[in-house]
């Protein structure tokens, strides 16, 4: 799978960073039915233009803190996106004119060879501000500044377009020695996650009775990613350790923006992701945040409890364990098709069972499904539980009719259902042909994404 270009939304405070992402965000999701319970406040995003899809990351999310601090944090964070993105956009506020400390952020983001394109924001009506856009020039940048609006969404799109023009083609990542079983054959690879000191570098080191990675009570000790080759029973691995996902509010240093974006990357690289939660403490909103991550990113997940051994005795352990068990119902709900499993990686109990739940996972979200298959499937499952009638008002009402269904994708198994009116179709319809899906074609612990799409009236005739 080829690895998606990121690119970065920097600029300092108050320039319509995350209102610029918002519009993006926004965008995107408007095409792909949202799954109910997931956590919405994202801070990466996939989006397509052109044809070719890319991440964009709102670093005014990673680090909310910095939108009401000093030009330090607004320069470290430009740091970050030289270091760590594809290509950066540079958003600066088109009233307030050119800053001293836009001056100095253009300085960082000059000394990278990475496509950047300066966007000149909360600019309505651009040829009422040409004087304002003329004085953006001065800073000599490569791709010429570009007038938008991100509150109203006025020139958002040309200037991504612009910005992706110059972004060269990625590469298909070359397999390392490390990475292939020596046959030519890529290895599976499971990123484990997680907020910091749940114990991912620990299971790590006791997956492989050694101490590869180094092991600390201080949270955030893991700087970046660590990809190691695993042997196990049924044929080697490829694990991908990665620092630990805080809570945004206290990402305030430029190494936690780093580990947030390599974080995402190690996800957006894997097939399978092992999410840790600290069974001692619970699922926290974190816990939700990075599920929602992950199951955005259409990962699918084996959650681990780990610290299980912390868990204490008899009928404390018995009433802990309902208790957390409980939690994640209530909070991590919308992954309620993803294997659980207590574990220690202190004790190393319980851990031969990771791996079995992570190649059938794999299997499944690789699965391709014939089109045939899913129309004959379609045409029973919809005969036994029809949708519900469209009620356009008292006075109208419509039947719903699904015409045919066809897979376009995989990792996560992704069906596109076209039918007459997909607007007025209700939520728990879908999430029936989803679970119907899942029942009937072994993708029971895979996400599954389901997009409906109108048929033409010409399609209808014909």
């Amino acid at each position: 799978m080829q690895q998606l270009p990121i690119i970065a939304i920097v600029g300092r405070p108050n320039v319509g960073k995350s209102t610029l992402f918002n519009r993006l965000a926004g965008s995107r999701r408007a095409l792909v039915k949202n799954d109910p319970g997931v956590t919405r406040d994202r801070i990466v995003e996939e989006v397509e233009i052109n044809g070719r899809p890319f991440l964009i990351i709102d670093t005014a999310g990673l680090d909310p803190d910095a939108e009401d601090s000093l030009g330090s944090a607004v320069q470290e964070q430009a740091m970050v996106a030289v270091e760590q993105a594809d290509a950066v956009l540079f958003v600066v506020d088109g009233k307030s004119g050119l800053l001293p400390e836009d001056e100095r952020v253009a300085q960082i983001l000059r000394r990278s060879d990475k496509p950047l394109l300066m966007a000149v924001n909360k600019i309505d009506q651009p040829a009422q501000h040409r004087q304002r856009m003329a004085e953006f020039y001065r800073l000599g940048l490569a791709l010429e500044p570009m007038p938008v609006s991100a509150e109203h969404g006025g020139g958002v799109f040309a200037a991504l377009e612009t910005l992706i023009e110059a972004l060269p083609e990625i590469p298909e990542p070359v397999e390392t020695e490390e990475q292939g079983d020596g046959a030519g054959e890529r290895l599976l690879k499971v990123a484990i996650v997680g907020r910091p000191n749940v114990g991912k570098s620990s299971l790590l080191n006791k997956l492989l009775g050694s101490e590869r990675v180094v092991v600390s009570e201080v949270p955030g000790t893991t700087r970046d990613t660590i990809d190691v080759r695993l042997e196990t029973d049924d044929g080697p691995l490829l694990l991908i350790d990665t620092a630990g996902i805080r809570r945004p509010g206290r990402r305030r240093a430029t190494q936690e923006q780093v580990m947030a974006i390599l974080a995402i990357r190690a996800i957006e690289r894997a097939d399978v992701v092992l999410q840790l939660i600290d069974a001692s403490e619970g699922v926290t909103d974190q816990d939700a945040k990075i599920a929602g991550l992950v199951r955005d990113r259409g990962c699918p997940t084996v959650i681990l409890l780990n610290k299980w051994d912390l868990m204490g005795i008899d009928d404390d352990k018995a009433k802990a364990s309902k208790r957390l068990y409980d939690e994640l119902d209530r909070r991590l709900g919308f992954l309620n098709e993803a294997p659980i499993i207590a574990v220690s990686a202190k004790t190393g109990a319980r851990l031969s069972r990771i791996f079995p739940p992570v190649r059938e996972l794999a299997k499944a979200a690789g699965q391709e499904i014939s089109t045939s298959a899913l129309n004959r499937w379609l045409k029973e499952t919809t005969k036994r539980h029809p949708p519900a009638m469209a009620v356009r008002s008292q006075s109208m009402r419509r039947s719903i009719k699904f015409f045919y269904v066809t897979q376009v994708g995989t990792k996560p198994p992704t069906f596109v259902f076209f039918c007459t009116d997909p607007a007025v179709i209700q939520g728990s319809y879908v999430r029936f042909l989803e679970n119907r899906l899942r029942e009937d074609f072994e993708l029971k612990n895979t996400p599954v994404r389901i997009l409906l799409r109108k048929r033409t009236r010409r399609e209808e005739e014909g």
